[in-house]
């Protein structure tokens, strides 16, 4: 049984890293991207289950975490990099699975972009990393969560004809690496509605009931694996809207990891204010959306 998951995502790598030293100006410092990290690690963990870091930066920054609150790396160089077109991640070179338990983390997460109606010799490959890196935390003890971003190849996202087809999208993608031969602990999936779209949110081209009836019908296929819904960078009160959604539909979900629906703001606060504001942003407003979350996904 998958406890409950409250998590924070701050995994993001080269693009915050530019986001910050676009704030910070004439400020800025290499440094930036470690103070901004160990802030939201510090301030925000005190009432998170985890916080996820990335496998650059993450490494030096365990011994800041909260004693309640689990460690978990990310297993990808950056979540920027992938290779070209054909969108496979690229993994670090200076951290291995087995690194995980000498270190104190018993949690990794694996981000791959997946597009069901690819090329099948692509998402074949594409599974064949997965099901490596599943078996290879099965054998260190490492519980493995999997985050399959889905994708279509033609159709743009944020688009109308894109949100039609998302929750087909994500269903066949949970289905995929539900499979036993991934090993996975935890699917990190999207929402499979864009709010946009939806009645009382945007644009009705889909009602509240049939988007209720999409977070089932999309959350179906986990065949009992642990189910946790990620924020995808959207405003703070859609992914909010979006828990209080799929619990309402029903859905037998673990809970979320959110990142810069969380914390995004923050971003400018630090830019404009420094590292005392930020923080004093995080402990007031961020630990306030947080616990927001926390009852949305209760």
């Amino acid at each position: 049984m998958v406890e409950r998951i409250h998590g924070v995502a701050v995994d993001a790598g080269s693009g915050l890293a530019a986001s910050l030293r676009q704030a910070r100006g004439a400020h800025a410092l290499d440094t930036d991207a470690v103070t901004f990290k160990r802030a939201v690690l510090e301030e925000l963990g005190q009432g998170a289950t985890t916080v996820l870091l990335d496998a650059e930066y993450g490494p030096a920054l365990l011994d800041a975490y909260p004693a309640t609150c689990a460690r978990m790396l990310a297993f990808e160089a950056d979540v920027y990099r992938i290779t070209g077109q054909d969108r496979v991640t690229v993994l670090p070179d200076h951290l291995t699975i087995e690194d995980f338990p000498s270190l104190g983390v018993r949690q990794l997460k694996f981000f791959m972009y997946y597009a069901p109606d690819e090329d099948p010799a692509l998402n074949a490959r594409k599974q064949e990393i997965v099901e490596g890196i599943g078996a290879r935390c099965q054998r260190a003890g490492v519980q493995f969560l999997m985050e399959p971003l889905v994708y279509h190849p033609t159709l743009e996202p944020g688009s109308a004809a894109y949100a039609a087809i998302k929750p087909n999208l994500v269903a066949r993608a949970t289905q995929a690496f539900a499979d036993e031969r991934f090993q996975v602990d935890v699917l990190k999936v999207e929402v499979p509605v864009d709010l946009a779209f939806v009645e009382g949110f945007g644009e009705p081209a889909m009602s509240r009931t049939q988007a209720l009836e999409a977070f089932r019908r999309a959350a179906a296929p986990a065949q009992g694996k642990g189910l946790v819904y990620l924020s995808a960078g959207v405003a703070f009160e859609s992914f909010e809207a979006s828990l209080q959604l799929a619990r309402e539909a029903g859905v037998d979900f673990s809970g979320f990891m959110c990142g810069r629906a969380l914390w995004s703001d923050a971003i400018s606060v630090f830019g404009q204010s420094g590292e005392a504001q930020l923080r004093d942003w995080l402990s007031t407003t961020g630990i306030q959306r947080l616990r927001r979350l926390i009852k949305a996904a209760a």
